[in-house]
């Protein structure tokens, strides 16, 4: 990773792409960028979506093109509207907005079958009748040419007249396919008589039991971006062994737009394209060029849509909104602003290498953004008991705390102060370790905001656990200060016990403990602590998605999807920074 990103419109750098479109507009084959944000609504978009959201509507916004959400539903039995609506959420969250209405590739169902005539009746495609495990056994090898189906000879008329008829629904699902004819000898699997489409029983969420036939995904992507205007189609790295035959049918499908000229492309009917409502479709559509890029990877965690939707099925995870979850809805549960995930994805760039990225470097982002706008506030999560035996008993006094101790534009607070209060157990020690700057008996620490106490006697309870601290305190170093210039070595934060709020504190952590996680790999049971907390009273009034800094804890965020009652804080970071210490060391190496 490298330094932040710049102030061009998508906050994005030179790169590959970038420098491609660049060259394409320069040359005169591009005369307006067009990109497209293509996820299948089968489930939640992850981290790993931002990075193409970010890629997408970046690279048009920078070359003052436009960018548009298409939902990819041409698999109907695995898509539901409600992942279609979390898609749009998680995009407008991430602060992106489809530019003109969203499109859908069942948009382009009818012109996806007749074109695949056209295809049939040029004899550039044919309809075979053997399973999909004959299919495979066929395709040969990487060594091996693959070995022509006893259906490839069929002639256009056959061919038509059985594409029609699965049409009709008159076949079950399964029996037969419509393939490309290609190459069965091609050095490219992809290009071995690829099927263009499948016959399938089931309902579809937009077009219902219209059609018994769906186009596979190679076969509608390109040419719902030839029909969508499409300039340049940016995919992860596994589709650049498509791509020749992403360019075999964009080839065709332009020859096939010239004979339909009453065709209408979504993008004529943009209206901030309305001047090219005078040309013909075929004349004017550009033919998308597609460009691969690495994906993200991230350690600790899993960017697999199938492996992450296993978790959720099983039970692993609470939802695909579970803080712990790298899905842009469980990241914004767990508090990470969008902003930090967008700093994150243009520092990690667009590149072609593949490896992981280390997930302290998005957390480094997500703090820099935190310790900028998160208003600091105390709570105690593991509560120890304090009595102060000599503050004046019933006395409650209101002590002022900043809200951000860089920022006075924030305001300040005020926290109520009296005899007994909470701190967090762990500062506390019977027998205090080396170096350990908390309170112990006879020890003298400070009170965030508060005074100098000694602690004088803890209480043990039966089974010889600390129950309760006895201390005094020193009545003139209110605020922190004391008037003979004494130091102490430690600095506590605490909730006064009569004002305390109670509530639930969710401790979310990494969901893998190792760094590359297996197929096998499970949840670290680690990964999500609760525990009974006590609350400063500002905290009450929270709202659900704030940020917020527990002093000396880490970074929390009020739960949006808790039931009614006591509040319940997700944890998002500790304070702790791992990505700066992991820099500092390669700096010295």
């Amino acid at each position: 990773m490298t330094g932040r990103a710049d102030d061009r419109p998508g906050g994005g750098r030179g790169d590959f792409i970038r420098d491609a479109v660049a060259a394409d507009l320069a040359a005169g084959r591009t005369a307006e960028v067009a990109t497209r944000f293509p996820p299948e609504p089968n489930g939640y978009l992850h981290i790993g979506h931002a990075k193409s959201i970010c890629l997408n509507f970046g690279v048009a916004q920078e070359f003052g093109g436009f960018c548009h959400l298409r939902l990819d539903d041409t698999n109907p039995e695995k898509e539901d509207r409600t992942y279609t609506d979390a898609i749009e959420r998680d995009m407008r969250w991430l602060g992106f907005t489809s530019d003109g209405p969203r499109a859908f590739a069942s948009d382009n169902f009818a012109a996806l079958y007749d074109f695949a005539r056209y295809l049939v009746a040029r004899s550039l495609a044919y309809v075979d009748d053997q399973s999909a495990e004959e299919i495979r056994a066929h395709r040969g090898t990487l060594t091996e040419p693959g070995t022509d189906s006893p259906c490839r000879g069929r002639t256009p008329a056959e061919n038509g007249a059985l594409f029609e008829r699965m049409r009709a629904g008159e076949f079950p699902a399964g029996a037969r396919v419509l393939r490309a004819r290609i190459d069965m000898a091609s050095g490219n699997m992809n290009l071995r008589d690829p099927v263009l489409y499948r016959i399938l029983h089931a309902p579809h969420a937009r077009t219902g039991g219209e059609w018994p036939i769906y186009p596979t995904y190679d076969f509608a992507h390109g040419q719902c971006d030839a029909l969508e205007g499409v300039t340049h189609s940016l995919c992860t790295l596994e589709f650049a062994d498509h791509r020749p035959l992403y360019d075999w049918l964009a080839g065709h499908f332009r020859e096939y737009l010239l004979s339909y000229p009453k065709l209408t492309p979504l993008w004529r009917r943009r209206k901030r394209h309305a001047s090219r409502e005078r040309e013909l479709p075929g004349a004017a559509a550009p033919v998308p060029r597609q460009f691969e890029f690495a994906r993200l990877e991230l350690t600790h965690t899993v960017l697999s849509k199938r492996r992450l939707a296993a978790l959720v099925e099983s039970g692993a995870v609470e939802g695909w909104d579970d803080p712990r979850m790298p899905t842009l809805a469980g990241l914004r549960r767990r508090g990470f602003p969008p902003e930090a995930i967008r700093e994150f994805c243009a520092r990690v760039g667009v590149g072609k290498r593949v490896g992981a990225v280390e997930i302290e470097a998005l957390e480094h982002c997500v703090r820099e953004a935190l310790d900028r706008s998160a208003p600091r506030r105390m709570a105690v999560l593991r509560p120890l008991k304090v009595l102060i035996e000599n503050y004046p008993e019933g006395r409650v006094e209101r002590l002022e705390a900043a809200n951000h101790p860089r920022d006075p534009g924030m305001g300040a607070r005020e926290i109520p102060f009296g005899r007994e209060i909470y701190i967090e157990r762990d500062d506390f020690a019977m027998d205090p370790p080396r170096k350990f700057r908390r309170l112990a008996p006879g020890r003298e620490v400070r009170l965030r905001y508060a005074y100098f106490v000694t602690c004088r006697e803890a209480v043990m309870d039966e089974s010889g656990e600390v129950a309760e601290l006895r201390c005094t305190y020193d009545p003139e170093t209110r605020g922190g200060a004391a008037p003979d210039g004494r130091k102490v070595r430690g600095a506590l934060h605490w909730v006064s016990c009569a004002h305390a709020v109670d509530a639930r504190a969710r401790l979310t952590g990494r969901l893998f403990a190792e760094p590359a996680p297996g197929p096998d790999s499970r949840p670290d049971p680690r990964s999500l602590e609760t525990v009974e907390a006590k609350l400063e009273p500002a905290l009450a009034e929270a709202a659900p998605g704030a940020p917020l800094q527990f002093e000396r804890l880490g970074y929390f965020v009020r739960d949006s999807g808790a039931a009614s009652g006591a509040p319940v804080f997700n944890r998002t970071l500790t304070l702790r920074d791992s990505w700066a210490k992991i820099q500092e060391a390669n700096a010295g190496a």
